[in-house]
């Protein structure tokens, strides 16, 4: 299997396990949850663009892979802070919601926005025995993911 193929397919691996999370478990994804998946999409894409792409740009379009991995770990990092309650969300969505100085239900229910199925200071375990979240989990997946595509790159690059 080339070895861009392969880091797309890894890339994609994680917002599928994501999505199939919720669907068999029911674990609930919060904002920074749905946040974290882009980044792989758009890794995954940059190394299918990489199979098209001549030799000598192949190991430049698999670090920009690599990097938008990171900025999968990066959104990770931020909602592992918001887990442990180091600092708060800075997205809106992640708010727990409040009555706002509501004097009547309508007026609670115009006041009120759209919001995730769970907090983001919530963890979500897959694994009941194993004590690191999904936002955990990401992190290190993200990490050697990226270290994984970008070492590739540079073993693909001696080859050309």
């Amino acid at each position: 299997m080339p070895f861009p193929l392969g880091a797309a397919l890894l890339a994609a691996a994680a917002p599928l396990l994501a999505m199939g999370s919720e669907r068999w478990p029911g674990l609930a994804p919060c904002a920074l949850c749905l946040w974290q998946r882009w980044p792989y999409w758009v890794a995954a894409g940059i190394a299918l663009l990489a199979l098209t792409l001549p030799a000598r740009w192949r190991p430049w379009a698999l670090r920009a892979a690599a990097l938008a991995v990171l900025a999968s770990a990066a959104v990770a990092v931020l909602h592992v802070g918001v887990e442990f309650r180091w600092w708060p969300s800075p997205l809106p969505a992640c708010l727990a919601t409040g009555a706002g100085g509501a004097t009547s239900v309508e007026e609670l229910m115009r006041n009120l926005a759209p919001q995730p199925n769970k907090p983001c200071d919530e963890p979500a375990y897959l694994i009941p025995f194993l004590p690191l979240s999904m936002a955990q989990m990401n992190l290190i997946y993200a990490l050697a993911l990226a270290a994984f595509i970008w070492r590739g790159a540079g073993r693909s690059r001696r080859r050309t």
